[in-house]
């Protein structure tokens, strides 16, 4: 029984269908994974922002604005006069 055209038609064209195939699943796959790195990058730009926003909040609640009269209600603290104000040095040398 000899091989004839047909079949040798079909093998080729079984062969170009699979290597299309691959090419569309690949072609696929790549689309899913750039809707995914954007997505990604998206979440990180929220995520910087969020961070940026939760830095400013902190410098905010360390400043003296804040804290002097958080320590006066809550600690009964208060500032110094001018005169209470005591400055300490340190001996020169390797006395310790």
């Amino acid at each position: 029984m000899a091989v004839r055209g047909r079949f040798w038609v079909g093998v080729w064209l079984l062969a170009a269908l699979g290597a299309l195939w691959v090419v569309i699943a690949r072609s696929t796959s790549a689309l899913r994974y750039a809707r995914a790195l954007e997505d990604t990058r998206q979440h990180r730009v929220q995520l910087e922002g969020r961070r940026a926003a939760l830095q400013r909040r902190l410098l905010a609640a360390q400043s003296r604005a804040v804290l002097v009269p958080r320590a006066e209600d809550r600690l009964g603290l208060r500032l110094p006069a001018d005169s209470e104000i005591v400055i300490l040095t340190v001996p020169q040398g390797g006395e310790r």
